[in-house]
């Protein structure tokens, strides 16, 4: 819970406070001090009288009254001191700055669970432990530097981790990146990142709240409180971005070891980030990058302008930005031509535009005004630096009048922040940001720009038969055993993939409750995904009938062993009864063996669908080519179920192959709308089928007409 006493309190007690600023507990009262702490601040030290100019207790006991508690001693003290203070002294907040909680030891975790205990009781709000406090414009209730310009305007930050907080301060205030508030959740015991931003959004006010929220996070407790105040913010105008480390299984340990974090699939989080329409970063620099570009104007396209006097900077921003997807287009020959007349000679306006070595501030702002004219642009990035022989002090007041004159967002580039560092601060003292690295700016772009909208809530229910889903999963009788190496919690994609068919009969349950290929079909039929014409059968006659029936070429596979392909089960483009029946028999003598399942033989490009559920996340829900696409490329894309129409375009087209499925080299593309159809669907499914723990579909063969799924398996736990 958070409360006033947390927020803005009116008296703040320093517990462990003292007169040695290099350690956590003198830093807490210097930053309180210097941050103009208006309230009443004091400090409980029993070895000192004074602390820092302020008299000090040497009892809590002798303390009046008083708001808000920041702790700095000894983790063991803890417990007591929150219940003294809470009991007698009417404290309502606290902020626990000490480590040795539940991110070290199981005692540890017992002295966390009596301080939560302590402050459910009495209503108190709770920050950490293990972290590195709270700032904001009321109090600076923190140890670390550096402290950042505060600003209402500014971005709200929340970490999961204090060191980490400290260095991407440190990496946002070089970019001048101004903050309104910082907070530290450290172990998150009451209050995690979940419940600020939850506060956030039942409190917001766009005209006086921060409108960018940074996040950086190693465990989401909450996915659903995450994805709702996450969207619901999004929804008001705020735009947020986030770091969510361990998304490898060496990170996802390290950062258990780190926080006692639980960890999730890196699958789950993208997938939660797009549904929520959160810009995900992989690193410090790149969120601090985001930040600032949130700061700027928003803008609609993706058409830059290039504005230099360095040719090769404004070569590899150019390379960047096309590379993510967006464009530096030509300037219209008609305003290029004018604009070449009023730049000193050998100037280039092609876009890139060079003013050269030598053009000062005069040629930048010409420069500015005609990209601003120019049409086709929506936004203009200006690379402006010095080898450190004259001073650019006037450039800089060029570039800040037509950062606040111009409709079109500029973004600007100062590189030399050692050579012209004097300039560079000046110009971030006036308010603006600075994009030192132009590769780095251009992927920050492009993660931004490929970030979708948040998705609506929905289920998509049309052409989904629900009550004969429900039928089929509860007459299933399964009693699902553990799986074998390899397929469990976390098994890789390809590991997923690379498992073909299904096993025993419904009346079982299926194998380790993997289901029959009669109940998948059911399923996939139920729920309006068209399969290929197959049948089953452990008679030869009928089998071979079938074929007849349908037509050859035909595909043979063995039910029973999970593994088809890797004992010889299957047989493609089968041409004739005699091989089919030869086959038949070959199948039937393979250990595990119960039936032969034949389809109907049909081409087109390999696409693939999958799904596995998460625990506190839900059903993950994977697409992307097959085959080698997904065993050894692992180019998928992630949704959370329920998926949107919206969303599925969104998944396929953010694929590395999306080129293929559009039709490349004379080929033509696959029906990207009936792909679309079959992964809202299977969403759908699975929403209303919960006990479907995983399953895939692969191949799905697609053309210019259809869709269709092959092959199938279902994992069943009820």
């Amino acid at each position: 819970m958070i409360n006033r006493q947390l927020l803005e309190p009116e008296s703040i007690v320093v517990i462990g406070g003292s007169n040695n600023v290099h350690k956590p507990g003198g830093a807490v009262v210097r930053n309180l001090m210097s941050g103009g702490y208006s309230g009443v601040l004091r400090v409980v030290n029993p070895k000192e009288d004074e602390v820092q100019g302020i008299k000090a207790f040497h009892d809590a006991r002798e303390l009046p009254p008083t708001d808000l508690a920041i702790l700095v001693v000894a983790a063991r003290f803890c417990p007591d001191y929150v219940e003294l203070l809470a009991r007698e002294k009417d404290v309502r907040a606290f902020i626990i700055i000490s480590a040795g909680f539940s991110e070290e030891t199981p005692e540890g975790a017992q002295l966390e669970q009596r301080i939560l205990d302590t402050c459910e009781q009495y209503g108190c709000a709770l920050i950490g432990p293990n972290c590195i406090g709270l700032l904001t414009r009321w109090h600076h209730s923190v140890f670390t530097k550096p402290i950042p310009q505060l600003n209402p305007r500014g971005v709200d930050f929340i970490s999961g981790s204090g060191a980490t907080a400290v260095f991407i301060l440190e990496s946002a205030v070089t970019k001048g990146l101004q903050f309104n508030s910082v907070w530290s959740v450290g172990n998150g015991k009451q209050i995690g990142i979940e419940s600020v931003l939850e506060y956030m959004d039942e409190h917001f006010d766009a005209e006086r709240d921060s409108m960018v929220k940074l996040l950086y996070i190693e465990n989401i407790a909450d996915p659903d409180k995450l994805l709702f105040h996450a969207t619901s913010l999004i929804r008001k105008g705020c735009r947020i971005a986030a770091i969510k480390a361990g998304s490898s299984a060496a990170g996802s340990r390290a950062a258990s070891s780190h926080t006692g974090a639980i960890a999730s699939s890196d699958s789950a989080v993208e997938a939660l980030f797009r549904k929520a329409g959160i810009v995900r970063c992989y690193g410090r620099e790149e969120l601090t990058t985001v930040g600032c570009i949130f700061t700027l104007p928003r803008f609609i396209g993706k058409n830059f302008a290039i504005v230099t006097h360095a040719g090769g900077p404004g070569v590899m921003l150019t390379d960047a930005l096309s590379k993510g997807g967006m464009q530096v287009p030509p300037i219209p020959a008609e305003v290029a031509n004018e604009l070449k007349t009023k730049l000193l000679p050998g100037s280039s306006v092609a876009n890139p535009i060079d003013i050269l070595a030598t053009g000062g501030a005069e040629h930048l702002g010409i420069a500015i005004d005609y990209c601003e004219k120019a049409e086709d642009i929506d936004a203009i990035m200006v690379i402006f630096g010095t080898p450190g022989l004259v001073k650019i002090f006037e450039v800089y007041d060029v570039l800040d009048k037509k950062i606040r004159e111009c409709s079109k967002p500029i973004f600007p580039v100062l590189p030399s922040v050692s050579t012209a560092g004097p300039e560079v601060q000046e110009f971030l003292k006036r308010g603006h940001v600075n994009f030192s690295d132009e590769v780095t700016l251009a992927t920050a772009l492009t993660q931004i720009m490929k970030t979708p909208a948040p998705a609506e809530q929905n289920v998509v229910i049309n052409g989904v038969d629900v009550p004969r889903i429900r039928r089929i999963i509860d007459s299933l009788q399964t009693h699902p055993q553990p799986l074998p190496a390899g397929r469990g919690g976390d098994t890789s994609l390809a590991e997923n993939t690379g498992l073909q068919g299904n096993s025993a009969p419904p009346s079982q349950g299926g194998e380790r409750g993997w289901v029959s290929p009669s109940i998948v079909h059911e399923l996939l039929s139920a729920a309006g995904i068209p399969t290929v014409p197959e049948f089953v059968s452990d008679k030869k006659e009928e089998v071979l009938a079938f074929a007849e029936k349908t037509g050859f070429p035909v595909v043979a596979k063995v039910v029973g062993p999970v593994h088809k392909s890797d004992v010889g089960g299957v047989a493609l483009n089968i041409r004739s009864k005699e091989v089919l029946s030869a086959e038949f028999d070959r199948m039937m003598q393979i250990p595990d063996a119960t039936a032969v399942m034949v389809q109907k033989m049909i081409r087109g490009t390999e696409l693939f669908i999958g799904a596995k559920y998460e625990p506190r996340f839900g059903h993950v829900v994977l697409c992307g080519l097959g085959g080698i696409f997904v065993e050894v490329l692992k180019d998928v894309s992630s949704g959370l179920a329920p998926l949107s129409y919206e969303e599925a375009y969104s998944m396929i087209r953010s694929l590395r192959g999306y080129k293929i499925l559009k039709g490349t080299r004379g080929q033509k593309g696959i029906n990207e709308r009936k792909y679309a159809e079959i992964i809202v669907r299977l969403s759908t499914l699975l929403r209303f089928a919960t006990e479907i723990k995983e399953m895939d579909i692969n191949p799905l063969l697609a053309d210019e007409q259809d869709v269709i799924a092959v092959d199938a398996r279902i994992l069943v736990e009820k």
